[in-house]
């Protein structure tokens, strides 16, 4: 069941990086889009929604090793799951990151 959920947690992430991609930086919290101004929204935004995309897809990705794992009874797919899921927040995060100080000066 927790393959399922985490699953779906990613493909929330998805869209919601879909969105940022096409220059919506409207669901970002204000205090992230500020200091932003105009013509750097759409790269701000880019660089923010391939940053949930990448943490999305490393759910997905392991929700469904996990789901694997539990119908083979094999431990090893949960815990390279963890791994994924690892790499993605800190690869995705990063991005985020990384934008929120290019474009934003800051993180708040």
């Amino acid at each position: 069941m927790e393959g399922i959920v985490v699953a779906a947690i990613g493909i929330a992430c998805i869209i919601i990086g879909i969105f940022n991609r096409m220059g919506n930086v409207s669901m970002l919290h204000s205090y992230h889009r500020k200091r932003v101004s105009e013509e750097d929204k759409i790269p701000f935004g880019k660089l923010v929604g391939l940053g949930m995309i990448i943490i999305g897809a490393s759910m997905i990705l392991a929700g469904g090793l996990s789901i694997i794992g539990t119908v083979l009874e094999k431990n090893i797919y949960v815990i390279i799951s963890y791994i994924i899921v690892g790499v993605g927040l800190v690869v995705g995060s990063c991005l985020m990151f990384y934008a929120m100080f290019k474009y934003n000066k800051g993180i708040f």
